[in-house]
């Protein structure tokens, strides 16, 4: 629809959301007047905001003159009408200093740059990472307090993921050992998935040379690892800030309903799917999406990669932003896009991997 507009229109529409983003209120026709050194008069733009708002691009929210962009109209800006800033030397050493994984578990990673796109954005950071299929390089087992053990997984490119398990009272170190050692040498090389069925068929047919201890403590470590599987990980940082621009309690309340939903993990599945085909960022603006219709919020997300095996680099998840609909497109996108690709180059993803199509 941005080409049926003539170059006048295509101008006092884009002032108009640029000016909106900036000050969050309605733009009236006199705002754009000064800002074009009044080459237009007031009138004359006033037809032409009349003529966006009955093509669905602006609307009026009370009975001021001021008009504001629909959900609509913001996808058509965002489509044919964004201007991507350049990000700054600075915001990109603090992505990837905040973000390195030296010695780090991967949730911590992940964790560490939700965090810092909250601080940058100003918004609300979001992580959706499911099971990350790498493959192992070793695995053990370390007794914590009485009837729990903590299991340390290394992955081939050195990232640490934790996770507690439940083990039985007064269990010997020795089985512990004996279950780690047992794990690694099945594990190293493969990934969980490729792994799985091997082991549980071996522990199933008794050919499994542990004893009923440590066989305990292999049989809770694959539990541990299928149940994280199902859903993955939601991570979200600055929540608080999604309530900055809240000014009704309505808003308040459909900000409410939107926390709820992801700390539910609804919609997460989808999310992934979206991504998974994604070349680079992806924009969900307000009711686009049901995840988002009724919180007046938009999210840019992008994929992020990793390395399984030998094989080609495969989308395991997805880091992005959420934030009012008149966020800054033109800042934020380009934060986020170059988050993603920090994060896929610690997972084991080259620069030219990543902008291969």
């Amino acid at each position: 629809m941005i080409v049926e507009l003539n170059e006048r229109s295509r101008e006092i529409f884009r002032r108009i959301v640029d000016t909106y983003v900036e000050t969050g209120e309605p733009v009236g026709s006199r705002t754009i007047a000064k800002q074009m050194g009044h080459a237009l008069s007031p009138a004359t733009i006033r037809n032409v905001m009349a003529d966006l708002e009955e093509m669905g691009l602006l609307y009026s929210p009370h009975t001021s003159a001021g008009r504001v962009p629909t959900d609509f109209g913001l996808r058509l800006y965002v489509d044919g009408l964004l201007q991507l800033g350049e990000l700054g030397e600075e915001e990109r050493r603090a992505i990837e200093a905040h973000c390195a994984a030296t010695g780090r578990p991967m949730e911590q990673v992940l964790e560490q740059a939700s965090s810092t796109l909250a601080g940058l954005s100003r918004h609300a950071g979001i992580v959706v990472a499911p099971k990350l299929e790498r493959p192992f390089r070793h695995v053990e087992f370390v007794p914590l307090a009485p009837g729990r053990a903590l299991v340390v997984v290394v992955t081939d490119n050195g990232l640490v993921e934790n996770r507690v398990i439940q083990v039985p009272v007064g269990m010997a170190p020795s089985a512990l050992v004996e279950a780690g050692n047992y794990l690694s040498a099945r594990l190293a090389g493969r990934t969980f998935a490729e792994a799985f069925e091997t082991i549980r068929r071996e522990i199933e047919e008794q050919r499994v040379e542990l004893d009923a201890l440590a066989r305990q403590v292999v049989e809770a470590g694959l539990a541990t690892w299928a149940q994280d599987g199902d859903e993955g990980v939601l991570i979200v940082k600055g929540q608080a800030q999604l309530l900055a621009d809240v000014e009704t309690l309505a808003q308040l309340e459909r900000i409410r309903t939107l926390l709820e939903t992801l700390e539910r993990k609804r919609g997460l599945l989808k999310l992934l799917e979206q991504t998974q085909h994604a070349d680079g960022v992806q924009i969900f603006i307000g009711a686009e999406t049901e995840l988002f219709g009724l919180s007046g919020c938009s999210m840019i997300v992008a994929p992020y990669r990793a390395r399984a095996g030998a094989g080609e680099p495969q989308v395991v998840g997805a880091i992005g932003v959420i934030g009012p609909t008149r966020m800054n497109y033109a800042r934020i996108i380009p934060l986020v896009d170059y988050t993603a690709r920090v994060v896929s180059r610690i997972l084991g993803v080259d620069e030219t991997e990543e902008t291969r199509p």
